[in-house]
């Protein structure tokens, strides 16, 4: 038993030599709508960053997002190969992005940007990490499309067999973490950003985005197919699980620092 994987062309709109992917739209829709809601979360703050300073920063964010992604998928995942290619580094048409390092690159080219501006860096972030479930959410519906990243086999009645995945059903892991990782994360923060114990703390946002990013992540790890590349890796984790370890302790710490700050104010 297992359920058919639906046949999508990965290329949303062809005119000519020119195609546009869904993945290409996915990017698109997560950077806009999350701008969106990131200076709508700057209007409902009473003393945190002007709305427009999210919009001076898309520049900063996309090209962090860009090249930590990159370079992250270069480092964490497939290293050895690129010291061998590295022209092929260059080569993004032909994927490989990391969303820890593209994480990353955000953290570094907001804290620039924000140095710049002379603006406080955590309750700025704080907005952006609210949005930033927007984007993974359609990021891993367009990893779904494009059959890529799929989970390990599976005999539950909801598997697939996806295009590059071999004869057996595996487990959607794509849409696992879309409902978790963007659409679940969007409604927890959500939450919090609402809430003005939890939004006025500067810094707590953005560590709840990190810790549950982090819980989230690590656990659908363990229905996703790891990196052919890599495989498994101390004590069984994987690539990924071992990322999120370090990003779920900052983001546990930057939520104590919030209220231990507040407390001490």
């Amino acid at each position: 038993m297992s359920l058919a994987f639906p046949s999508i062309d990965p290329v949303a709109i062809q005119i000519g030599p020119l195609a546009v992917r869904w993945y290409a739209l996915a990017y698109l829709a997560g950077v806009g709508l999350g701008w969106l809601y990131a200076r709508y979360l700057a209007k409902r703050a009473k003393d945190g960053p002007a709305p427009r300073y999210y919009s001076d920063a898309i520049s900063w964010i996309v090209v962090g997002m860009l090249l930590g992604g990159r370079l992250g998928y270069i480092l964490f995942y497939n290293a050895i190969h690129y010291m061998h290619h590295p022209l092929e580094a260059l080569m993004l048409w032909r994927g490989g992005m990391s969303f820890h390092g593209g994480a990353l690159g955000v953290i570094v080219a907001c804290w620039l940007f924000c140095k710049i501006r002379r603006i406080p860096y955590l309750a700025f972030m704080d907005p952006i990490a609210c949005a930033a479930p927007i984007g993974l959410f359609f990021g891993r519906i367009a990893n779904f499309i494009n059959g890529e990243l799929f989970g390990r086999t599976t005999g539950a009645s909801w598997g697939m067999i996806f295009p590059h995945g071999g004869d057996l059903p595996r487990h959607p892991s794509q849409l696992y973490e879309a409902g978790l990782e963007g659409l679940g994360l969007c409604i927890i923060l959500g939450i919090f950003a609402h809430m003005n114990s939890f939004r006025e703390r500067a810094g707590f946002l953005s560590g709840a985005f990190l810790a549950f990013y982090a819980a989230f992540r690590a656990f659908v790890e363990n229905f996703r197919e790891p990196d052919a590349q890599l495989g498994y890796l101390w004590g069984g984790l994987t690539m990924g699980q071992i990322l999120c370890i370090p990003m779920g302790i900052l983001g546990l710490y930057l939520m104590r620092r919030a209220f231990r700050k507040s407390a001490a104010a």
